[in-house]
């Protein structure tokens, strides 16, 4: 079999281990409550912090949305004319053109192009937070925090272009087999270290202290089957004043985190309520079924990658000759980019779609675990308040773009429950 015909034959296999996933681990069987019930849900709220929410998301609309298409323009505009391909040539010229020097310094170029055309929107919607009381940060902290990720993204890609590279050069013919390969790992071993390398780096993680709260908590994980390590408490204080709380790790590293503006704004009930929904995501292995996903797809997107060398128009609007080979070539880089960022904005529907139903069943987990549909509805206002939430966003955005359930939905599910 030829190596592109093994391409075809694996991207074919891993588009069916996906479809599999998303019609038999997905809970289609999960129904958000009807239009009516929502918008009695959203009637409930308080109008003033109703009008507030959606006042706030009509703030951050503007740079959320040009910051998108303007990176997406970028990165069609580098990938699909010879400028990415000239750039990346420049970049490894002062250590003679070599091709990892290319591969790395060229490819870092196209990277931190994207990052700097994001960081006048990232500051446009830092603005915003701050004007709005949900941001805690000065401008010195925020540049730390940019600092940190910019970093972080730097690191990542190093590591990949490297080894991407490389095994188109040991592998000429068969790169794509390894580097799928590569991908599938890559992203297992990012959400294995994850929680213990780079979260980190961005919150200061202690104990919760012996408490009725801590032991609540305990004893709802107990009783839901899902053995954590211990209840830590993020500083997310320095940063928001957002709440939330999730559940990290996987098995002997699994452990609670609870924000601690969420243990200053809610009451133990509410917080007891945010974990019950996490709990509901590591009992019915949302991560794994996310993380073999995300594993999946980044293998079928390295074979479907390969494919295009056999689209000679595509390689020559880039700069290249136009060869199938050219893929292995660094000057193909900011057109693969350009293709993921289309990829990516195309698909989104479709993930949001997939996030919403997960989160529904977490939702439902709750009310089950808990028992308590009231406490589950007064932890959803307390969210929507402190958070700043639109309890019903616009249709096509939300269809888009949201990966949880409306503020309106859950508590109308809350209230279905409850009947």
């Amino acid at each position: 079999m030829t190596p592109r015909g093994a391409a075809i034959l694996a991207l074919v296999g891993l588009a069916a281990v996906m479809a599999g996933l998303v019609v038999f681990a997905v809970p289609w069987s999960v129904a958000a409550p009807s239009r009516a019930a929502q918008l009695a849900a959203v009637a409930d709220l308080p109008a003033d912090q109703v009008a507030k929410g959606k006042e706030f998301h009509s703030a951050l609309r503007p740079s959320g949305y040009a910051g998108l298409l303007l990176g997406l323009a970028v990165a069609l505009a580098l990938g699909l004319t010879p400028l990415g391909a000239r750039l990346i040539e420049l970049a490894g010229r002062p250590l003679g053109g070599h091709w990892l020097a290319q591969a790395l310094l060229g490819g870092l170029a196209v990277v931190l192009i994207g990052q700097l055309v994001a960081l006048p929107f990232a500051a446009w919607r830092h603005v915003v937070l701050r004007r709005y009381d949900l941001s805690t940060q000065d401008w010195s902290g925020w540049a730390v925090d940019v600092a940190k990720s910019l970093l972080v993204t730097g690191v990542l890609a190093v590591v990949v272009l490297a080894g991407f590279y490389t095994l188109t050069r040991l592998a000429p013919r068969w790169w794509w087999a390894f580097a799928a390969a590569g991908a599938a790992g890559l992203v297992l071993l990012l959400s294995l270290v994850f929680p213990l390398l780079v979260e980190p780096i961005f919150n200061k993680f202690t104990p919760m202290p012996e408490s009725p709260l801590r032991a609540e908590l305990m004893n709802l994980a107990a009783r839901d089957g899902v053995p954590v390590r211990d209840v830590l408490v993020a500083d997310a204080s320095r940063r928001t004043r957002t709440v939330n709380a999730y559940v990290s790790g996987y098995g002997p590293t699994r452990r609670i985190v609870v924000y601690d503006t969420l243990l200053e704004a809610g009451s133990d009930t509410e917080v007891a309520q945010v974990v019950a929904h996490e709990l509901g995501h590591a009992k019915d292995r949302d991560v794994v079924i996310g993380t073999v996903l995300g594993s999946a797809g980044a293998a079928a997107a390295v074979c479907a990658l390969y494919l295009l060398g056999g689209w000679g128009w595509l390689l020559r609007r880039a700069g290249l000759p136009g060869e199938p080979s050219d893929l292995a070539d660094p000057r193909a880089l900011a057109l693969l980019l350009a293709v993921v960022s289309l990829a990516g904005l195309l698909t989104t529907p479709a993930q949001s779609l997939v996030s919403r139903q997960i989160e529904m069943r977490a939702d439902r987990h709750a009310l089950e675990l808990t028992g308590d549909p009231a406490g589950f509805e007064a932890m959803q206002r307390r969210l929507a308040l402190r958070n700043l939430s639109d309890p019903d966003p616009p249709r096509l955005e939300h269809w888009w773009f949201g990966s949880h359930p409306t503020t309106g939905q859950r508590i109308a599910a809350a209230r279905a429950h409850g009947e």
